[in-house]
């Protein structure tokens, strides 16, 4: 007698089989992305604030798009650089002050010498870039925590621009500029000014955007950004490898003070006029956005593109407490529990991605 064995028919069909295997692996490498829980954050603020009784009609007008937008930008511009320089494995906690220290640079060099707006503006620049070089040099020569040498950068930078200012300025920190100095109908166009109608969008969005496309390009397409993941994943192991450690630390000191940089310039160019003090917390704002959109604190791991997503959170939680109608106390608590939520998301989906690669 012949025994006819038949095999495969008490299964799925093959094809099902590779089909679901195929989707389960697109999922894992989803959630293997830093910034998959910034994304997820940003629909459930916005949801919460789209159905908020009170909140939701304002919320989705165009009114209440650009209402948060125009606190997003804020944070968004410098959190991106600030990002790829915690991946780096360090923190820049001057960052804040500089946006007001560089916009009161562009203000007294028109009002003291009479510069040309856009020499101002450069000259802003110029004592960024020696801001950011000295701080890179300082964390590379002495080996202190970056935390330590920005902190005091911070102070350093705080004290000058209010003693400064008082003594140019007649004890007073604020500084607006006098008369109508060549190059500001320009100047304003590019930064200060806006894009649309009722209401218009301030073209400071769209250098936020094109911040956010140059980080990402730069982390995920170019070696430069290879070094930056590297730098901060094992600085002792990337040496070994030809990796310019210290190179590349020192670039992205200088990429947070230009990025403070343009956000003062922003500031100065929209009402041709500087506050001392003005940026002085923020550099908070800025770690928090990259630690909720998915930058680990100790460096080696996060995304451009999430700490841009972080930055809206932050602009959607401030604005929205308002729309609300709540204390507007109550954003605070929002910042805290984004960062309580956005570290632990992170260290799951870091271990995630460390255990997928082993």
């Amino acid at each position: 007698m012949t025994v006819e064995t038949r095999t495969g028919g008490a299964g799925p069909p093959e094809g099902r089989v590779e089909e679901r295997v195929v989707g389960a692996r697109a999922v894992t490498r989803l959630l293997r992305r830093p910034e998959v829980g910034a994304t997820i954050g940003a629909v459930v603020i916005f949801l919460l604030f789209a159905l908020n009784p009170t909140a939701h009609a304002l919320w989705l007008s165009q009114a209440g798009l650009v209402g948060w937008l125009s606190q997003s930008w804020q944070f968004g511009i410098v959190a991106v650089p600030v990002g790829l320089l915690m991946i780096g494995g360090e923190f820049d906690l001057s960052a804040g002050v500089m946006t007001g220290a560089t916009a009161i640079t562009s203000a007294l060099l028109a009002n003291e010498l009479h510069w040309n707006i856009w020499a101002c503006i450069a000259g802003a620049l110029v004592f960024a870039v020696l801001v950011g070089l000295i701080n890179g040099f300082l964390v590379i020569k002495t080996r202190l925590n970056s935390f330590i040498v920005t902190l005091a950068t911070f102070f350093i930078l705080r004290g000058a621009s209010v003693g400064m200012v008082e003594a140019l300025n007649a004890n007073s920190t604020v500084v607006t500029v006098l008369g109508h100095p060549g190059g500001v109908d320009t100047a304003r166009a590019i930064f200060g000014g806006s894009f649309g109608s009722n209401p218009s969008y301030p073209i400071a969005v769209l250098w936020w955007i094109g911040v956010t496309i140059l980080g990402t390009w730069l982390l995920t397409r170019t070696t430069f950004g290879n070094w930056i993941f590297a730098t901060g994943g094992d600085a002792s192991a990337a040496r070994s490898v030809g990796v310019p450690v210290d190179r590349t630390k020192v670039l992205l000191f200088v990429g947070t003070a230009v990025s403070a940089w343009l956000v003062g310039t922003i500031q100065f160019t929209q009402g041709l006029s500087a506050v001392a003090e003005q940026g002085v917390g923020y550099e908070l704002y800025y770690i928090v956005a990259a630690v909720v959109g998915g930058c680990l604190l100790t460096g080696g791991f996060g995304s451009a593109v999430g700490a841009s997503i972080g930055a809206a959170m932050i602009g959607m939680s401030l604005q929205g407490v308002i729309y609300a109608g709540w204390p507007s106390q109550w954003g605070f608590t929002f910042l805290g529990a984004l960062l309580l939520l956005g570290v632990m998301v992170n260290v799951l989906v870091y271990r995630r991605a460390q255990s997928a690669r082993s």
